[in-house]
């Protein structure tokens, strides 16, 4: 079995209820849901004249590859309706890997761990709540301390329970 901590957005329709379809198909197809974050509201990112996302942060154990995680990825989003239109434009869901274990993997179709999520907060609040200690395999620094590090001035706010 191996670790793997996905990221999910969602900041187009009802976001609430795409995260927890997504959320149901992920324990589904690629493993068993060991820890999961509360959802967030955060500015976008990269491409700002879009509406807010909710963002939330899984830790699954799966017995898949890398490689077929993010083929699964895939295929939930496609099902659930998300076109690959925009770079970090609107989406109805994204789910991306941000870890799987310690492992390092540079594909052309595969980044692991993920570029860019040190540089998000949006990515590293989620995961301080449930992987705080977990160290960055390049890095050599945990979320906590990516966090502290982060140069991202985008606010993340707790999503109000309704």
């Amino acid at each position: 079995m191996q670790e793997v901590y996905l990221h999910l957005g969602s900041n187009i329709g009802d976001k609430e209820q795409h995260i927890n379809i997504a959320i149901e198909m992920i324990a589904e197809r690629i493993g068993k849901i060991q820890a999961r974050s509360a959802c967030y509201t955060t500015e976008p990112w990269g491409v700002e004249d879009q509406e807010e996302y909710m963002n939330l942060a899984l830790q699954c154990s799966t017995q898949l590859s890398a490689e077929k995680v993010l083929e699964e990825i895939h295929l939930i989003e496609s099902e659930m309706g998300r076109e690959r239109q925009n770079r970090w434009g609107a989406r109805k869901i994204d789910i991306d890997i941000v870890f799987y274990g310690q492992e390092i993997i540079v594909e052309s179709s595969l980044i692991i761990p993920h570029r860019l999520m040190h540089k998000r907060n949006f990515v590293l609040v989620p995961m301080l709540e449930i992987a705080a200690e977990f160290v960055h395999p390049i890095l050599g620094l945990s979320v906590e301390e990516l966090y502290m590090n982060s140069e991202d001035l985008k606010d993340v706010y707790l999503q109000e329970s309704e």
